[in-house]
């Protein structure tokens, strides 16, 4: 799946309110913190990930684990 149609999904996700973790997503697909899942993820997988990564704060961390949520061979 292209990250522009990964985005897509995650956007209608995240809540306006919750736009600094939006765009934090964004960012780190671009610098590469973050990889699209190797297999394509349901509807309820996607959210369940994104809900954790809304219950903190933006970080390298909550970031890290996003990353390990849709990429289980990520090494971060």
């Amino acid at each position: 799946m292209p990250i522009s149609a990964l985005l897509a999904r995650i956007r209608r996700l995240v809540p306006k309110k919750n736009a600094q973790h939006y765009d934090e997503i964004v960012r780190s697909f671009g610098v590469g913190a973050l990889r699209p899942p190797p297999t394509p993820m349901s509807d309820g997988e996607l959210a369940r990930a994104i809900a954790e990564f809304l219950k903190d704060s933006p970080s390298t961390e909550s970031v890290a684990a996003l990353g390990r949520r849709l990429d289980p061979t990520s090494p971060l």
